[in-house]
């Protein structure tokens, strides 16, 4: 493989369909200047990803609507030590907690819907165009949805508090995956019927690597929204609900007129 510049191989077409790092050549014993550099801004950007604090402004102001959004957080105080103590980021802070107590309404909610920094805080970019087919879906489901939630320092079972607290029967957690060398703003959608604050993973279904390069927003709203339907149908979620969304008895996608 050559390293001069404008001089194309035939691993350079490989290339093009998977962003793994492979075909990188050599110099000597070591690898490229050039693929070292690339090795080390992915690194970097990776590192920024999970120490960053989430910015939530543009999804709060960018169009949605009709549908409220409150901002909650975890019992972590900062970043910090939310990384050092996960136990604190799958809890509520007592103030939001009490927001949460606030604006329990009756009849419950169907559905609660939290969008939170999680392992990356750039995936939150992933979350708007996202939003933007699942929530009128789940309308169109004829489904009752609670304010959506905007959580920093989270873990995944911090929604089940808030599901708890609203009474809602279902929860969609969007939340930032953990990044990789080639992926540092995925985002991952867990979806769990009925949560308790006992909860286990086993009893959550994961949709996950949401972003351009991964897993489009439309098919995965089209996913959480087969999901959510059965799982409200079933009375269940985790490892018995299977992603049939693409087999003979898929549900019509809500949004298609």
């Amino acid at each position: 493989m050559s390293d001069e510049p404008g001089t194309l191989t035939p691993w350079d077409n490989l290339r093009r369909y998977t962003d793994a790092r492979i075909a990188q050549g050599r110099v000597g014993t070591s690898v490229p200047t050039a693929e070292l550099l690339k090795f080390q801004q992915a690194h970097a950007l990776a590192r920024d990803a999970v120490h960053a604090e989430a910015d939530f402004s543009a999804l709060s102001q960018s169009g949605l609507g009709q549908y409220a959004a409150l901002h909650v957080r975890s019992r972590a105080a900062h970043r910090s030590e939310y990384l050092r103590r996960p136990d604190l980021g799958r809890r509520l802070h007592p103030d939001s907690a009490r927001l949460l107590q606030a604006a329990r309404t009756d009849p419950p909610p169907d559905v609660l819907m939290m969008v939170s920094d999680g392992l990356s805080a750039l995936s939150v970019r992933q979350a708007q165009p996202l939003l933007d087919v699942l929530l009128p879906g789940l309308l169109a489901l004829g489904l009752n949805t609670a304010p959506l939630l905007l959580a920093t320092q989270a873990r995944v079972a911090l929604a089940d508090e808030a599901a708890v607290i609203l009474g809602a029967r279902l929860v969609i957690h969007l939340i930032g995956e953990r990044p990789g060398l080639s992926s540092p703003d995925s985002l991952g959608a867990y979806l769990t019927y009925q949560p308790t604050m006992q909860t286990l993973d086993s009893a959550r279904n994961c949709v996950s690597n949401i972003r351009p390069a991964g897993l489009d927003a439309g098919t995965a709203a089209r996913r959480l929204l087969y999901l959510a339907a059965e799982a409200l149908r079933r009375g269940l979620s985790g490892v018995d609900l299977k992603d049939e969304s693409a087999g003979p008895n898929t549900v019509l996608n809500p949004t298609t007129p």
